[in-house]
Order: C-alpha cells, then structure tokens, then sequence
C-alpha cells in the first residue's frame, strides 16, 4: 500500500512565528484548503477535558483553526458527545459547562460548542456499515449529521486503548452513550484481591453502583458492570485491572469501527497535538506528569498513518525523568514502547491493523517536516 504523508513541526518558535502560527502553517502545507469548505456544517471534534484535569488542548488552538475555516466558507462547531462514566461531561448541561470553564467557548474560539448526542446521550445515529464488531454504530446525531469532520487530538496514553489519538478521539469520543456501552462491552475489569485496599474510591465513582466493599475487597457486580474503564483509571493501588481473559483488542477494533461510520463519505482532515502525553486519557478529573517531553504538532488526511506516526513519534523521545513511567523502571526507554510500557496488558496496534484492514488508512507513512 502507498504511504500516507503525515505533515510535523516541532514546538521551537522565533519572534516572527509563534505556535499558533506554526499551526496555520502546518494545517495549510498539509492540505487543509483542498476541502471544500462553502456553507458546509463543520463538526471539529476536539474533546473539551474533563474538569480538573489540565492536560487538554488549549482552546487558542481550536480558535486559530476555527479562523482558517471561517475564512474558507465554513459553518464550523466544536463537539463532542458525553461521556458514559460519572463526572463533569454525561449530561450536556455539565458538558457545556465543563467547555466553558476549559476555554472552549465563543468568546475564547467565536464558536459555538454543540454536545453532539444530545441532552443525556440519547440522541444518535445508527450508521449501518455491517463491520465484523459493530453492524451499526450508534453515533451522536450532530457529528453524524455534519457535513465534515476535522478532528483535534490530544495524543496521550489511555488505560483501556493503550493510547488515545485521531481514532480514539472520533471512535469513542463520537458515541453515544449506547455506543459507549457497545464499545466498552466485553472489557470489563476484574479486581486484584492481594492489593486491594478496599479504599472505596472505586465504590465512589462508578456510575452503575456495579462495586461494593466485602470483607474488605471491592467486588464488582457483572450484572451492573458496563466496563467503562472508571475504576481502572482512578484506583491507586493498580488493584482495578483489565480482566486476563479478554485483552483490549476487540475495544480497539471496535473504536476504528466506529471511526469508519463517523468518516464515510466525507471529507475529513486530522491533527494530533503530541504534548502533555499524559499517561491515561483526558476524561478523568486529574492528570499525571507527562510520560515525555512535548514534541510538537502533526496532521494528514489518514487518521490511521497520523497515529502510527505519533506513537514512533513517542517511541524515538526518551522518558520524562520526572514522570510516575520513569520511577517505575529507572530507565531512559528512549526507542522503547512508553504506552505499552505504561499499559503492559493493552494491544494498542490491533486497533490500527483493523482500521488498514477496513480502509480507514494505512499504517505505512512518510512524516514530512516543516
């Protein structure tokens, strides 16, 4: 298969060319400006950080690149759907709020935000594309209703997909709540007894009342249990893991599923902003020291070659020595897998073979600096 050009530049700026600048530059040299942009309803999937945590895309960003569009004839709004666990973002209301208090707001990016499945995620598409998972993704009705989708995506590690980038983003982050549970569906966790501390932090904030305490264990409830992840992210003691007898191949094929039925018969264009790799996803209210240090910005019509790119991206930098990765192995892991290192039971590249394997892209790439 021919490669894909995916388009970089590094974070070093001079007084003539600052990072917004850079990006201006970056999205027109890949190409942007070849969509056809006239009074088309421009859905820019970007997810809006949950509160608390500060590792998310800056809003400057999204509103330099909102400018580009407005300037080629687009109706553009920010989205993302809600989410299915407990927190800032299930419900619009909150999710609007949480948008505003991060930046993501018309003052701050003079651009509407716009919860795409609904008030409390119900509101969906079911978009048949008979995959080998899902036959018919339930997506959010105002992404599947777009004429476009442009994607804005932090790229960092995630405890259930190994890392989170252009597919994550547009695949989990574009479900609706019911499709959430689809993707989530055959990964549930299974609870460590011998490091369990019976905290309750997981007993707390799981969404379901799946976990209660006995005899001094968390114990989850499968018949409540939708596999979120929730527990996974926020229990201390690595006591909440992935169970042994299901990895999370199937959750990544089913998010480039997903994917697919997002960006089918549209045009779509996809930037990854490779800093502040945190170590899990921005849907928790906190966020660990980056895993390396801030490498700079990427982007490229192939979603699939612009994440194979990043994560090699992340493989070449050697480990922040301050990061919790760093105090875990004591090693400079330049070369090495980070999110593999850090998520050692995740298979992050089923994910990326299953999106060449039904079209999305191609994880063969020729990363073109500017």
């Amino acid at each position: 298969m021919e490669k894909s050009k995916v388009y970089f530049t590094d974070l070093h700026t001079t007084p003539s060319r600052n990072l917004l600048d850079k990006l201006e530059n970056l999205v027109k040299r890949t190409g942007i400006e070849k969509i056809n942009f006239e009074n088309q309803f421009t859905a820019i999937k970007i997810h809006f950080g949950e509160p608390g945590n500060l590792a998310y895309i800056r809003p400057n960003y999204a509103a330099r690149l909102i400018k580009i569009l407005k300037k080629l004839g687009a109706k553009p709004f920010l989205t993302d759907s809600n989410t299915l666990y407990s927190g800032g973002r299930s419900n619009a209301i909150d999710h609007m709020n949480a948008a505003m208090e991060n930046g993501f707001n018309p003052i701050a990016t003079h651009c509407n935000v716009i919860i795409a499945d609904g008030l409390k995620g119900t509101d969906c598409r079911e978009i048949k594309i008979d995959g080998q998972y899902c036959k018919a993704p339930k997506i959010g009705t105002a992404i599947a209703d777009a004429d476009i989708i442009i994607s804005m995506n932090h790229f960092k590690g995630h405890e259930q997909a190994g890392f989170g980038g252009a597919l994550k983003n547009i695949g989990m982050g574009s479900a609706s709540v019911g499709g959430k549970l689809e993707l989530h569906s055959t990964s549930q966790p299974k609870i460590d007894k011998k490091t369990c501390r019976a905290c309750g932090v997981c007993v707390k904030h799981c969404a379901h009342s799946a976990i209660k305490i006995i005899s001094k264990c968390a114990v989850i409830d499968y018949d409540k249990c939708t596999g979120c992840g929730q527990c996974v992210a926020l229990c201390q003691y690595s006591s909440a893991v992935i169970a042994t007898n299901d990895t999370s191949e199937r959750m990544n094929c089913k998010i480039a599923e997903y994917t697919k039925a997002v960006l089918t018969g549209k045009p779509n264009f996809h930037v990854n902003f490779v800093m502040n790799v945190s170590p899990e996803c921005d849907c928790w209210n906190h966020n660990d020291i980056a895993i390396v240090a801030d490498i700079g910005i990427a982007a490229s019509f192939d979603p699939v070659a612009l994440d194979m790119a990043c994560v090699d991206l992340v493989k070449k930098a050697p480990v922040n020595i301050y990061s919790a990765l760093h105090k875990k192995h004591s090693r400079d892991m330049t070369g090495e897998d980070k999110f593999k290192l850090v998520h050692p039971n995740v298979n992050w590249l089923a994910g990326l073979h299953h999106a060449e394997k039904i079209g999305l892209g191609t994880v063969n790439y020729e990363l073109v600096e500017i």
